[in-house]
């Protein structure tokens, strides 16, 4: 598909870009570059005194400029399909091409296809029947005034014309609306909408002059407006218990044949017509091997109890046993960045220095996978932040705290007993310290962007099952072979700055849990373990939905409702 005017504006202009390329940007758009040389040259003025002069003349002059309209309009659609790809680029493109090109330009149709168009596009043609949809006050017609960067509308034999007034505005779309209805040879159905309140849309004046008194037309039936839609309505009726048995019946005979559909290579043209498609009518499938071994402990971790018991145990089924979760994010990789670096300074194999560590940091730094280079500089900006609240903490936060470091990144393995069950748990605390009674203090440091409430915090699983592996004997060897008790446990969210009363911007935030009254943890694992053996895994909606990778196709979302219904 060709635009002649567009080509003719190409090759005007062609020879003129290419002396003044050397002064465009190559950050700026290609639209504004055209526009900043076009204002720079004599070419406004000799066109409007060509077409002033009329004749032959004067038509060419008409025509360049139509040409160069059309090469701005280009300009400004390459920036909308593609982006910014600066001037250089658009101008490299446009001489690569040998035949120029429009993607808005008038495609053909197929013969017995409906035709969509607007009015002005369909001057001269004519068909059995035409739709004029959408006749609003407000939408048709439409007095807003009209124009373009140029504004070409004003341009008129005399040179430019004042705006058209409201008028005259109305009069060219009353003559629109005229030249739209008398498309149709037949039958002509024109349709607006009604609200019940003055205020809400109404229909056009327009409709008055047809001539014709309008129908009111409520309560008609809901009607599939694509083919997914379609094919929904049809597999909901041919399953329908209250629908007759022929209408059923003949929900089946339009869904056999939508299914038989096929393309040039055989493959079918609407596969969810096909009843080997609705998954919402199979029987649930069971693995013939256990998930887990009864007479084995079952093992969990704390952020696995926390999506079992209180999430969404199907996220943590797909997620950690099927191992379909998604792969890595740039947030993760700064978590773990400084959740090493964290280590190094706690265990004194790097110095608590912030220069020391951002030499460390910006060594690793560029294999993390950003989205833009402006938000790789945010993230350092922001993990340069966190490392400083960390040193801060680390330092001034212990001489406050009276605690002190015993060790980092400490493993842990316990198995206890939970109800009826046999636990393993099993992970990893970032930091165990003494506090001035000899108690086990378990921090945990978070990098996200989000804390829990205080609520939470109190019933926070993940601390409440260091608590328990403390009690278990998980540290025991971190304070000579004796068990201390666990003396509490704390989020420290190096991402967030504490509130002004706990030290402002230079110190993170932390989240206690007493070491008092965590029974309950033991009745949450004994739950978790249940679900895991007996294989009970439940979509449930929350907050955890925000990052779910498998919400698309989850019977617990909207979105996700379309695969088993």
């Amino acid at each position: 598909m060709h635009d002649p005017s567009y080509a003719r504006g190409a090759q005007q202009l062609g020879e003129l870009l290419r002396r003044t390329r050397r002064l465009l940007a190559e950050g700026g758009t290609a639209e504004e570059a055209l526009w900043e040389l076009w204002n720079g040259t004599a070419w406004p003025s000799r066109l409007e005194r060509a077409a002033r002069r009329g004749g032959a003349a004067g038509r060419n002059a008409d025509r360049d400029l139509d040409a160069v309209c059309a090469l701005f309009a280009t300009a400004a659609r390459a920036e909308e399909r593609i982006g910014g790809r600066g001037a250089l680029n658009f101008l490299e493109e446009t001489d690569a091409q040998d035949i120029a090109a429009d993607t808005l330009t008038r495609r053909a149709v197929r013969p017995e296809a409906v035709k969509l168009m607007t009015a002005h596009r369909s001057k001269g043609l004519e068909w059995r029947l035409v739709v004029v949809a959408g006749v609003q006050e407000g939408l048709w017609p439409d007095l807003r005034r009209r124009g373009s960067l140029l504004e070409a509308d004003r341009i008129g034999r005399d040179g430019l014309a004042e705006p058209l007034s409201p008028g005259a505005l109305l009069a060219e779309e009353r003559r629109l609306f005229y030249v739209a209805a008398t498309r149709a040879r037949e039958r002509l159905v024109v349709t607006a909408v009604k609200a019940p309140a003055e205020d809400g849309d109404q229909p056009s004046r327009f409709l008055t002059e047809l001539g014709v008194e309008p129908r009111d037309v409520t309560g008609r039936p809901r009607r599939p407006l694509s083919v997914a839609a379609l094919v929904a309505e049809l597999r909901a009726t041919t399953v329908d218990p209250e629908a007759s048995p022929a209408l059923r019946d003949a929900a089946a005979r339009r869904l056999a044949r939508l299914a038989a559909l096929t393309d040039d290579e055989g493959r079918p043209l609407v596969p969810a017509a096909h009843p080997y498609r609705w998954w919402g009518m199979l029987e649930r499938t069971e693995s013939k091997v256990p998930l887990r071994e009864r007479d084995r402990p079952v093992a969990l971790s704390g952020s696995a109890l926390d999506q079992l018991a209180n999430t969404c145990s199907l996220q943590w089924f797909l997620g950690r046993e099927v191992k379909a979760d998604a792969p890595a994010t740039a947030a993760q990789g700064f978590g773990n960045v400084v959740h090493v670096l964290a280590d190094e300074v706690a265990s004194g194999r790097t110095p608590a220095d912030l220069d020391v560590l951002m030499e460390r940091l910006d060594s690793v730094w560029n294999a993390l996978a950003f989205d833009a280079p402006w938000k790789s500089a945010q993230e350092r900006e922001t993990a340069r932040a966190a490392l400083e609240r960390f040193l801060n903490w680390h330092v001034m936060g212990r001489e406050t705290a009276g605690r002190t470091p015993v060790a980092t990144e400490h493993d842990f393995d316990v198995t206890i007993e939970a109800g009826e069950y046999q636990v393993r748990i099993r992970g990893s605390m970032d930091r165990v310290e003494r506090d001035a009674r000899g108690r086990a203090y378990v921090v945990d440091f978070k990098t996200g962007k989000n804390a829990p409430t205080g609520a939470e915090v109190a019933r926070h699983p993940q601390l409440a099952v260091y608590q328990l592996a403390v009690r278990e004997g998980a540290v025991d060897d971190l304070f000579g072979g004796e068990r201390p008790e666990p003396g509490g446990a704390e989020l420290v969210h190096l991402r967030q700055a504490a509130a002004k009363r706990d030290g402002g911007d230079a110190l993170p935030k932390v989240q206690a849990q007493s070491p008092d009254g965590g029974e309950w943890v033991g009745d949450l694992l004994a739950t978790a373990a249940g679900k895991v053996l007996d294989e009970r895994f439940t979509p449930a909606t929350g907050r955890q939905c925000d990052h779910c990778a498998f919400r698309s196709s989850c019977s617990a979302r909207p979105e996700g409702r379309q695969v088993v219904e």
